[in-house]
């Protein structure tokens, strides 16, 4: 048995109407504080760009805090030395061999295969490399007389 929603809503006024004349004038719901509903949301706010920004330095650092945790790197790049335009000149290592190479737009090659490193500076890399970046581009661009 269905009842329709107007004789639903007539039988409510009906039983409700003595309730309802006492209290004829309904009064307005009171509104929230302003100053409260601004304070959350700009605190939402300053959550979620903390949160986002948390996250792009966390995805910019990532390879930084992996390599803390681990052991060092084979392959390290000691030395740079741009010589104008899109050529340099690097000192690469590679566990304790050491690489003077060259890089332009054209390629990368092998200019000189330079002193192994001791053990004692490849575990503290504050320690001053054997042959300094400028000796060994000397050593290699020097020719014979």
């Amino acid at each position: 048995m269905k009842i329709a929603p107007a004789c639903l809503i007539a039988a409510l006024l009906v039983l409700a109407g003595p309730l309802a004349a006492a209290d004829a004038t309904p009064t307005p719901a009171p509104l929230p504080d302003t100053g409260a509903a601004m304070i959350r949301v700009v605190g939402a706010l300053l959550l979620v760009f903390a949160l986002l920004f948390g996250g792009l330095w966390l995805m910019k650092n990532w390879q930084r805090l992996a390599m803390r945790r681990g052991r060092m790197p084979k392959l390290r790049l000691l030395e740079a030395q741009s010589l104008g335009g899109r050529q340099g000149v690097y000192v690469v290592a590679y566990e304790q061999q050491r690489f003077l190479v060259a890089a332009s737009p054209s390629g990368v090659s092998l200019l000189s295969h330079l002193p192994e490193l001791d053990a004692a500076a490849t575990q503290n890399e504050s320690a001053p490399a054997p042959m300094s970046f400028f000796q060994a581009l000397q050593s290699v661009t020097a020719r014979p007389s």
